[in-house]
C-alpha cells in the first residue's frame, strides 16, 4: 500500500526539502486570483506549469532589469543606451497592451 498525501508531506518535512522556500511565511493573496474568470485561471495554470511567460511579463521583467542597472552604470553614455532600451521596451509594452484591448 502506498503511503498518503499526508504521509509524503510529512517525510519531505522532515527531510527539509519545505524550507528556504520564495514567500515562505508570507499570506497568500488569492482576490486577485478568484477574481480572474475561470478559464483564464485555467489557462494561466498551464502556462505556467510549463515555465512559459507571457510576452508582456517578459517585457515587464526585462524593463526591471534595465531600470536596476541605470545606477550602476559607468557613464553617460551607458546609461542613455540603457534608457533608449527602457523606452523600447516600454513603446513595444504599451503597443502589445493596446493590441490586446482592441480584441477584448
Amino acid at each position: 500500500m502506498s503511503p498518503s498525501i499526508d504521509e509524503l508531506i510529512r517525510q519531505a518535512m522532515e527531510r527539509g526539502e519545505f524550507k528556504d522556500l520564495p514567500n515562505q511565511g508570507k499570506k497568500l493573496d488569492l482576490d486577485q486570483y478568484f477574481d480572474t474568470p475561470e478559464e483564464v485561471r485555467l489557462g494561466y495554470s498551464l502556462l505556467k506549469s510549463n515555465d512559459f511567460v507571457p510576452e508582456e511579463i517578459q517585457l515587464l521583467k526585462e524593463i526591471e532589469a534595465l531600470q536596476a542597472q541605470l545606477p550602476q552604470a559607468g557613464d553617460e553614455l551607458e546609461r542613455a543606451r540603457l534608457r533608449k532600451e527602457v523606452q523600447a521596451c516600454r513603446l513595444k509594452y504599451d503597443l502589445l497592451m493596446e493590441r490586446f484591448h482592441r480584441r477584448r
